[in-house]
This record gives C-alpha cells, structure tokens and sequence, in this order.
C-alpha cells in the first residue's frame, strides 16, 4: 500500500484530491494538510511514501516545502505536484527538485490515474530489483514517463521537458522560432526541435515557414487550440 499525504490550502480540492487517491487500488490517504508547516509536520510524524503537493501554500511556497523535505534526515517521500502554476520557472524547479509528476489544474481524475499508476509500476518494479541494470533501468524511466493513455514516449524523450516546451510554446504570442523555445525552456536549440517535432507529428503544433534572408525560410512553431 502506498501511503499518501495531500497537500492543499484549499480544502474543497484537498478533499477532490483525497477522493482521487482513495479510488486508485493500492493506495491510501494517511493524512490531509492545509499548510507547508502542517505538511513538513505530518511527513516526519507520518512517513508517507507519496506527498501530492499543491504550490500555492499559504505559509511556505510548495517548492520550499519541497527543497526541506530533501534535507529531512530520514528516507524522504516521493513527490507529485498538483498545482495551478503554469510559468516555466515553478516547472523547471519543482523537476530540479525531483518530482515524480507535474499535474496542472484544473485536470480529470484519469489524469491523476494516469500518473499516480505509472509511478507505483516504477515504484514496485524497483521494490522487486536489488540493483537495477541499464535495461531496468529505461524500462522504469520509459514507464515513469509515459505519455497520455500509458503510451511510452519514444527512447530518450522526457515527459517533463516535453512538457516545459509546450508550457514555452503556449505562454508565447503567436508563433515562436525552435531558437526561441531553447532560451525560454533553457535547453539547446538541437533538443528543442527535436520536441518541435515530435509535438508536431502528435499534431499538437503547427509548423510554419516565414521567409526573412532571400533562400533562408524559417521554421516556426505554434501550439494548436492555444
């Protein structure tokens, strides 16, 4: 059994995200906090294996909660971030921060289903390992970070910076250059039109050819349904 805490100032939603949890097989929730000192509190009272953590925390911001829960001298738990933050810095931090998940409300139980059950197959399939080769090893990456619906994402392509790019592409106005998502998602420029790409085969994005130098068309990229 999975023992989760939720984590949100809003106690409606608290009580949403506890229901989403009691309704997955395998889990359970072994507390609810409303704050970031309540949350630290019951992590270290409680020992959960999984905290799904809201950001927005009236006391102390997620992201320092989970910047502390890094320094408890116990095992830590794993984490999961629900949360409204859309901007690519929460993001990029929350992944520096070595979250298992990144879910942005509002957003459907299957969703939640989704990722909390890829991360307890990662999580029981490393259980049963005592040291996991190279194979092990990308087949819990790939099922981690699989995409909608369980479907794996092709080899060396992360979850969360396919994320962080289509976060790029949805805060720009308009159209936006392969060159332009690399500086605002802070990867290189052969990386972002590697996701580009990918993004646009999946018909998630639009490619558009703009003429500038005389024989030197541009391509760029616009997110559809933004």
């Amino acid at each position: 059994m999975i023992r989760t805490l939720v984590v949100d100032d809003d106690l409606q939603v608290a009580d949403v995200h506890r229901g989403f949890v009691d309704r997955l097989a395998g889990f359970a929730v072994v507390g609810e906090a409303h704050t970031g000192a309540q949350a630290l509190t019951m992590v270290e009272r409680l020992h959960p294996d999984l905290v799904v953590l809201d950001l927005y925390l009236p006391d102390i911001h997620g992201l320092e909660v989970l910047r502390r829960l890094h320094d408890l001298p116990a095992r830590r738990p794993d984490v999961v971030v629900v949360t409204a933050a859309r901007d690519v810095e929460s993001l990029r931090a929350a992944m520096q921060g070595g979250v298992v998940h990144y879910l942005v409300k509002p957003f459907t139980f299957r969703a939640f289903e989704e990722k909390l059950q890829s991360y307890a197959e990662v999580r029981s399939r490393l259980v049963r390992v005592a040291v996991a080769d190279q194979d092990e090893v990308d087949r819990a990456f790939s099922r981690l970070h699989a995409g909608p619906s369980g479907v794996e994402l092709p080899k060396g392509v992360s979850a969360e910076t396919l994320r962080l790019v289509v976060e790029v592409l949805g805060g720009g106005d308009g159209d936006v250059s392969a060159l332009d998502v690399a500086r605002r998602a802070g990867v290189s420029r052969v990386t972002a039109r590697r996701y580009l790409e990918l993004l646009a085969q999946g018909g998630r994005v639009e490619v558009l050819l703009k003429y500038g130098v005389p024989g030197r068309p541009e391509h760029r990229y616009r997110l559809l349904g933004s």
